[in-house]
Parts: C-alpha cells; structure tokens; sequence
C-alpha cells in the first residue's frame, strides 16, 4: 500500500537525507608521490626495518583512455571525519573547520582522495543527525565562510568533500515541526500523523521480528497526535510524498553543491518512505525516491558522488543502485564483519541501525572470496560496494581487536587491496582505540595526534568529551583521562607513528600508494582470496594486464611458513616486509607483500 493511501488512516486530513585529479593525471601525480616526500608533523621514520617500495606505474594508452570516463569516486580512498573530534584550531575544545584545514598536509600526506564529514548542520545534539537548519553549518565548528574556505583548501591540494546529508528525518526543535505540530499549513503535513497509537504489528524499522509501535510512534502534547520517528521522538521522519518536502530537499542539495562539495553521504536510505507496518523499509516507494533525487543531483552537477548508507546484506543494499538510476555507490556493510571475523573468531559488535543476517562463507570458500564473489551475485557493477572496516555507529576496530596493531594491519591490508571505494574512519590510521562501549561517545573521540597534554587535539584544558553538561545524553567524562593517558603510553598517535617504518600508520600509507598507483588494485582488477594452510594463512591477489600484486597474511599466533613459490618468483619484488629480506617464514599476525 502506498504512503499515500496511508496517509488517510494516519491522520483526519490528506498527508500530502579519487582525489580531484583528472583521470589522465593519475599517472603522473603518482611519479611525483613516488618522491616520498616527509610527513608534514614529524620527521622521516628512522627504523629501515621495513622495504615501502612505491612503484609508480605507468598505465597503458588503453587504460589511460578508459580511465576519462571513469567516476573520480572510483577506487577513490575516502576518509571520514567527525568534525566534533578532528582537530580544535581556537582551544575551546572542540574540532572545527579551520582544525580540519589545518591537518590537510597530513591528509594530502597520507594519500587520501576526498573527506566524508559526518554531519556539520546547525542541530541541537552533539552528532548532528537532528538538523535545526539546513543552510547554516554548526556554529561550534565555525562560520559559513570558514567552511567554504575549508572545500577551496582542500581543493588546492587535490581533495575533494563530500557532506553527510539526513533527509529521512530532521530535529523536533526544527522550524517545520513545531509548526507542522501547531496544525498551520502548509507544515502541517510535512511529517506522518495519526490519531491513534496503532496496533497491527509496527516495531523498530530495521528489526521486522520484533513488535512495539511505541518504538516509531511518539505522542505530542499540543497536537494531540502520534508522529512517526523511526529513530527516536527527537529525530521525526519527514513526509517525502509531500512535494513541498521533496522539493525543499532538492533545494538544500543544490545549496551545497553550488558551495562547491562533490556529493553526499546519504544517511539512513532505507527508511526514506514506509508503506505500513510490514514495509518500514526498502519500500518501492523508496527506491523510486532515490532514483528521483540522484536525477536531480546529476542535473545540478553531473559529476556529484552519491553513496548510501543501507545498512543490509549485500542483496538488499544493491537495491539502491535503482537499476543504474538511483545511487552511484553504497557501503559494504558485510565486509567489516567478515575482516573481525579472521581476526577475532567472529563478526565483531552486531548491527544497531541495520539489518545483517549472519552469512558464512559455504564449504571451504574463504571470508574474503565469499565477499567478493556475493558483491558480484548482486547484480551491480563492482564499483558500487564500497568496502570499509568501522564507522562512527560501530565499535573502532582498535577496540574490538584489543588494542592489537598487529591484527590491525591485517585488517588494512584485507581493506585496502579489496575491490572499489575504500572508506577509512578517522584515527583507523593510527589504531586508535576507545576506553569502553558504554555509550557511542566513545566510539567518537578527539583524534590523538602527538605527545601533547591532549594529544594535540586542543591546546584547552578540557577536550568537549570532558563536559558534563555540554551534551546531557553522556553518563561521565572520567573516562577520558585515563584512556587518554593510556594511549599516549602505547604511542598511539600520528607523530609517534610516523618515526616507525613498521608502524600501523607507515603500512597504510604504503596501501594506499599502491592503490592509487598500481591498476590491478582498482575495480578492473581481478581478485582472489585464498586460505592457505588450513585457513592459518590468508593469499589476496590483484592481477591485470600482466601486472599482479600479492599479499600475504598470517592469521594464527604461530609463525607460518612463506609458500615456497613466492620466495623462488624471480619477477617478485618485495613490498611491505617488516622481516629479513630471505626470511622463509611470516611471525605471528605478521603480512607481506610483493609485486611484479
């Protein structure tokens, strides 16, 4: 049924969220990356313990050709930020636009093509998804102006910015609620109204198994109704069959997009317009939203970059490809907990705002290969998956893998030689960790940068996650300080990684030169994850047009013996190796690669 059957029932009137560098550029900025140039915040590493080769490829006049036509999004290596805990550039505590300017050297440094920031709207929370305007940035991370210079900074160094963008639902201290509450017209039906609290079978609208309408359906006060919020009362889900809302909506896009980012993050995709109790999510009625939104963006600027968040199996999240009409890419949802599942015997911190199933690879086919192989079953191009490992809704992996950098670089060398958009969570680079899960806050700390008092964070007192009454929804704050400390101890910063050749920091920045450079390592690519030594040992190889690399993975805490043909493959050149250049055997949790 229709939303807008619905409509009637609910309420006694009609109802009416590659770095920009020209493809055949790509070549050639690799030649000048492949000069090494120093880290902007820390000198060059001193330990030589590890050969970082960076090959600079040059590509055929045939892939050169194809590439003109490729979208920059792909193979792109995204790195998302939570602006709140980047970098404070006033010392009042808390990350702002001009800390976000001030760390593109290192983010240039590092090899990274564009920025994911996570909400930067005006909003009464401390994460923004519950905006109270849609044209005014968060006024704790700056003014307008600062923004703008921010996207023309980043620009200048070959990064493009994509903003994430809430369309499903907005704050109840928005405008629009209050007089959508308040009955005034034409308000009055920018959201979902009813009289009653139903009673057949609504529930949470990621968890169809499960039934209490008084999850999604809240009562106010002074309209004396319920509304629907599939996310809480505080965040009310927008009418998006209301064409005054659908077109606002297109407003706000072209709004930032004429501001200069290259596209949007899409939060919550599958929940944009629901038809009923048993259609919450993933409704027909969605897809075709999407499909006329993407359309709209693309006639704005046909290059913008729509990537959504279905948090889904890979079967449900394809869906949102529109049959090539809708979104131009969507997470990889299933990737994350497969990589935890290698590590740590299973699939890591279980989904909150999504739907997984708990799919395993059948017979002997290998984690990754199942991956893979299902990313194809699902009916769109390759490049659409984009793979990641956490983001701000999950656990950091540092946590979940126990502080262990070891397992932390196999979990960057299975990211980053997968196929498609890679999307890299703020401090990942580094293994930064989290004190707890007790609350979210957590999984979204201040970035730890040096050796400074607050990791070079704030030169304040006090980081923002330190305020009791800053945000009321966090329990304490003494948490901070002695995981602060903690990580400071184990060196767990930028500055410190960056003198260590064989660290956490070093290998990713080797992966993503190698991504960037190397062609097999994009979607042309072929890819093949084998299991070796009864599934102690991982082989990933990327091979196109003559031109392979492998890299090799220990999974178990014994040392493991190198496959005697990589060692005897005269036209093998060694990669990433933190062992003696004939070392016959991997340690314990230990990677390398080669090339061709």
């Amino acid at each position: 049924m229709a939303r807008s059957m619905l409509r009637t029932a609910f309420s006694p009137v009609a109802f009416a969220c590659r770095r920009a560098v020209p493809a055949l550029k790509v070549s050639l900025l690799a030649a000048l990356l492949s000069a090494c140039q120093p880290a902007p915040e820390a000198s060059k590493p001193v330990s030589a313990a590890v050969t970082v080769q960076k090959v600079s490829e040059q590509k055929t006049s045939q892939t050169q050709t194809a590439a003109v036509t490729t979208p920059w999004w792909q193979d792109a290596v995204f790195y998302q930020i939570w602006p709140r805990s980047f970098a404070d550039s006033n010392a009042d505590g808390t990350g702002d636009f001009n800390g976000i300017a001030q760390k593109l050297p290192y983010l240039a440094d590092l090899g990274v093509d564009a920025l994911w920031l996570t909400p930067m709207f005006e909003a009464p929370s401390y994460h923004g998804y519950d905006f109270t305007e849609f044209y005014q940035v968060e006024t704790d991370y700056g003014s307008q102006q600062e923004f703008k210079a921010l996207i023309d900074a980043a620009k200048a160094k070959n990064i493009r910015i994509i903003l994430d963008l809430v369309i499903n639902h907005i704050s109840d201290q928005h405008d629009w609620f209050k007089r959508s509450a308040a009955g005034e017209a034409p308000y009055k039906d920018y959201f979902i109204w009813r009289k009653d609290l139903p009673t057949d079978g609504w529930g949470p609208a990621w968890d169809a198994s499960k039934t209490d309408p008084k999850v999604v359906w809240h009562y106010h006060e002074g309209r004396k109704e319920y509304y629907y919020a599939a996310f809480g009362a505080s965040q009310p889900d927008l009418n998006l069959t209301h064409p005054d809302v659908v077109a606002e909506m297109k407003k706000m896009a072209k709004y930032w997009l004429d501001m200069g980012v290259a596209g949007f993050r899409l939060d919550a995709v599958r929940y944009a317009i629901e038809t009923g109790p048993d259609g919450q999510a993933d409704t027909m009625e969605t897809i075709e939203y999407w499909k006329d939104f993407t359309q709209y963006v693309k006639s704005v600027q046909p290059d913008a970059m729509l990537v959504g968040e279905a948090w889904a199996d890979l079967p449900v999240a394809a869906k949102y490809a529109g049959d090539g009409k809708a979104l131009d890419a969507g997470f990889d949802f299933e990737f994350g907990y497969k990589v935890l599942e290698l590590l740590q015997g299973n699939g890591g911190v279980k989904a909150e705002f999504g739907t997984m199933n708990s799919n395993t690879a059948s017979g002997a086919e290998q984690l990754l290969q199942a991956n893979f192989n299902a990313r194809k079953a699902a009916g769109v191009a390759m490049g659409y998956f984009s793979p990641f490992l956490t983001n701000h809704d999950q656990p950091r992996l540092g946590w979940q893998l126990q502080g262990d950098q070891a397992k932390a670089k196999l979990a960057a060398a299975m990211l980053l030689t997968s196929p498609g958009s890679t999307y890299l969570y703020y401090g990942e680079e580094i293994g930064l960790n989290q004190a707890s899960d007790a609350e979210h806050i957590q999984r979204r700390a201040p970035m730890l940068w040096d050796q400074s008092p607050q990791a070079g964070f704030t030169t304040a007192a006090n980081a923002w996650v330190q305020s009791d009454q800053l945000f009321p929804p966090q329990r304490e704050t003494s948490w901070w300080a002695p995981f602060l400390q903690a990580q400071l101890a184990a060196k767990v910063t930028v500055a410190d990684q960056q003198q260590d050749a064989k660290s956490l920091w070093s290998l990713y920045k080797f992966l993503i030169a190698q991504k960037q450079q190397r062609a097999e390592f994009g979607v042309a690519g072929s890819y093949e994850a084998k299991a070796l030594n009864g599934g102690k040992m991982l082989q990933i190889s990327r091979e196109l047009a003559g031109k392979k690399s492998i890299v090799l993975l220990n999974l178990s805490a014994e040392p493991q013996a190198v496959p005697a043909e990589l060692l005897q493959d005269n036209n093998l050149q060694n990669g990433w190796n933190e062992a003696a250049a004939d070392a016959t055997q991997l340690a314990a949790w230990q990677l390398r690669s080669w090339f061709n």
